[in-house]
């Protein structure tokens, strides 16, 4: 399929701004450049509440934010991690985001402001996230959820966590999770497919950029092949909760996205995977520019429904 004409439209926006390649950033800029383009668009829609709190974590208190729908609980939770290479992102950079899932699921969403490479590097994220998805667990009914109908979700980096906490609750004991929503996760600290090639460069994240991303994340003679910092390398993926897996035709990590919802189906696992042609990384987030950014956030919200339904 050819680049969609939405896409195309805010990749010229893009190079009209000029500027480094993310690569070629400090990290100060790089969250910086995150923020004033997380900032654009229209204002993000309204929910019932939205609470920021602090929970405690592994090295500290992990700051969270509850958002609460319209209805009447218990509602069933989704906890979600913000993408950004796990050095740039916040609660903020993804509020819409959380607000149309919380909006369209009709359940409560708790985003985690986990800590950032490389002044924290692996396993600091995938700690806190699973601390505050145990967290959540425990303390569900205070905050008016149902700890029998706890998913999380994430995109990009916040993808791989949520493909990483799964398998750490189920080798450490819980808590049960009833589903993952991987919206084009990193699954694998590697450059080698066709995907990384083709789409190395001009889809806004570049090869380059994933590169400098994991090199910040795990550092130098990081633990590549640890499978809480790459799932793929999971030596099994039974017992795993059901999944959505969406991807991106123009985006470095669609092949492993793509890898990692066929390893979960040779696994016994449900997983459903759709690729959104036509689009680049990232575009799950412009639900303002992009129609089928719109039907992401919608399939993503029909696959939680269906789940919690069912419980």
């Amino acid at each position: 399929m050819p680049l969609d004409p939405q896409a195309k439209e805010f990749l010229d926006q893009i190079a009209a701004l000029g500027g480094l390649a993310m690569s070629q950033m400090t990290v100060p800029d790089a969250r910086r450049m995150m923020d004033t383009l997380a900032s654009m668009g229209d204002a993000p829609p309204p929910v019932a509440s939205s609470v920021d709190r602090h929970i405690p974590g592994p090295a500290g208190d992990i700051p969270v934010r509850v958002y609460t729908p319209v209805g009447t609980a218990p509602f069933p939770v989704l906890v979600f991690f913000h993408g950004g290479g796990w050095v740039i992102g916040s609660i903020d950079t993804h509020d819409r985001t959380c607000r149309q899932l919380a909006n369209g699921a009709g359940c409560m969403v708790v985003s985690v402001d986990y800590r950032l490479a490389p002044e924290h590097r692996f396993p600091a994220a995938a700690e806190d996230c699973y601390a505050a998805t145990k967290w959540v667990a425990a303390h569900a009914r205070d905050l008016g959820a149902d700890p029998t109908r706890l998913a999380v979700g994430g995109d990009s980096a916040g993808g791989n966590l949520a493909a990483v906490i799964p398998q750490m609750a189920r080798d450490r004991g819980g808590p049960p999770i009833v589903f993952q929503l991987l919206i084009y996760p990193a699954t694998v600290a590697a450059f080698d497919t066709p995907s990384y090639h083709d789409n190395a460069e001009g889809y806004l994240l570049t090869t380059a950029d994933m590169r400098w991303f994991w090199n910040h994340y795990l550092g130098e003679g990081g633990e590549v092949g640890n499978p809480y910092a790459s799932p793929l390398r999971a030596t099994s993926l039974a017992g795993l909760p059901p999944a959505l897996v969406i991807t991106a035709e123009f985006d470095p990590l669609r092949d492993e996205g793509e890898l990692y919802a066929q390893a979960l189906e040779k696994a016994g696992v449900a997983a459903r995977l759709t690729r959104y042609d036509g689009m680049i990384h990232g575009f799950f987030g412009l639900t303002h520019l992009m129609d089928k950014a719109k039907a992401a956030v919608q399939e993503s919200c029909g696959a939680l429904k269906q789940v919690f339904g069912r419980r």
